[in-house]
């Protein structure tokens, strides 16, 4: 990927954002479990961050996907993993099939109040019994007259507690007529504020900042305008946004694994044990070069994905590669600079033990990694015959 200028000015104004309205702010955010995301996104929105890919009709700034991911990039200056997530929720997860496929009067709406920063966003497609398995989801949508009534639940919705809409995937059609689980499946923009939705809190080991949420719905009713594209789309539209998804994921953690490596240099070089830095033996320094090597590996399969994208190519192959490398290398990093830590790196308030926490979400999160595995074996080739349909 090649940076602009444009580019530059853009990761600037993101990385000044952290610093000012995200860090100083952590710790507090952490603690609460949650973070003032109408507040937030407003300020975002009105810097125009928050539709750098969307139309300028609907307020969006008009650009290519390649802005968003240096937004992402950018977005790894901050000290938690938490916010950036809900931010990504916001821009790259719960919208990008809205406006791709959404009628003018449904993203007039609901896509240019969240481009505003006005709305908070959700995406609702896991369920507790099926997680990566998309094609497991239970939750129906019934047509009677001229709504859908919906039923069922979802687990693991970041941003969930204080969402306004939710870009929901559900059955509204039989999987025997409409030929299959991946043919029965639509996704419809959900208002939180209807009847019969019951909202639970989830409590998680990392990713404090970030509220989680479970979904109830009750007899839910929505209006039938309120489809996405056409019915039994939606599994293939929701693949469409997981590629954005997982590239997003990738991009998001390039800055924040450097971040990791530089401040245990740092540490590692001050801190004294048995006569020397803790830097100065070689297992160590050796490491941390294997680390970085690794990061600059990422960067250039997630940057080669990204200029695939911008030329119109399929890129699934080389997303599920990002996102399985991406999960795997933020764990080992964060694993093995906690290590030269010692005892300081388990420590709650620490960066590490923080990224330690918040990082492990990432191989389970958007597509866990033997789904990654088995999407890039079925590319392959390399697949049991058995399983190959």
């Amino acid at each position: 990927m090649q940076f602009t200028p444009e580019h530059r000015a853009l990761a600037d104004t993101v990385t000044r954002f952290v610093q000012q309205e995200i860090n100083p702010f952590v710790a507090e955010w952490e603690a609460a479990e949650q973070f003032p995301s109408h507040e937030l996104f407003k300020k975002l929105g009105n810097l125009g961050l928050l539709g750098l890919k969307y139309p300028e009709q609907f307020g969006g700034a008009g650009l290519d996907f390649g802005y968003s991911m240096v937004m992402a990039e950018a977005l790894g200056e901050a000290n938690c993993g938490g916010v950036p997530m809900a931010i990504g929720v916001q821009t790259d997860m719960c919208t990008p099939a809205l406006a791709r496929f959404g009628t003018d009067e449904l993203r007039h709406e609901f896509l240019a109040p969240t481009i505003a920063g006005d709305y908070v966003g959700s995406l609702g497609v896991s369920e507790a019994g099926g997680g990566s398995d998309v094609a497991a989801a239970k939750t129906t949508a019934r047509v009677e007259g001229g709504d859908y009534v919906i039923n069922g639940s979802k687990m693991w919705i970041t941003n969930g507690m204080k969402a306004d809409w939710c870009c929901l995937l559900a059955n509204t059609s039989d999987v025997a007529a409409a030929g299959g689980p991946h043919k029965n499946k639509s996704l419809i923009v959900v208002p939180m504020d209807a009847p019969g939705i019951t909202r639970q809190k989830i409590h998680k080991i990392g990713m404090d900042s970030s509220d989680t949420a479970q979904l109830f719905f009750d007899n839910v009713r929505v209006p039938r305008r309120n489809l996405i594209g056409q019915e039994g789309m939606g599994f293939m539209f929701q693949m469409l946004q997981f590629q954005e998804e997982r590239l997003w994921g990738a991009a998001s953690s390039l800055r924040s694994l450097d971040r990791l490596i530089d401040q245990t240099i740092a540490y590692t070089r001050q801190r004294q044990a048995f006569g020397k830095s803790i830097l100065d033996n070689q297992v160590v320094h050796f490491r941390l070069a294997e680390l970085r090597t690794e990061v600059e590996a990422l960067r250039a399969l997630t940057y080669q994905a990204v200029d695939l994208y911008l030329s119109g190519k399929d890129v699934t192959r080389l997303a599920s590669m990002a996102k399985l490398k991406c999960g795997r290398l933020s764990r080992e990093v964060a694993d093995s600079c906690l290590q030269y830590w010692g005892g300081m790196g388990f420590t709650r308030d620490n960066p590490i033990s923080q990224a330690f926490r918040d990082g492990r979400l990432i191989s389970i999160g958007g597509g866990a990694d033997e789904v990654m595995l088995s999407i890039i074996c079925k590319l392959e080739g390399t697949l049991p015959k058995a399983t190959k349909a």
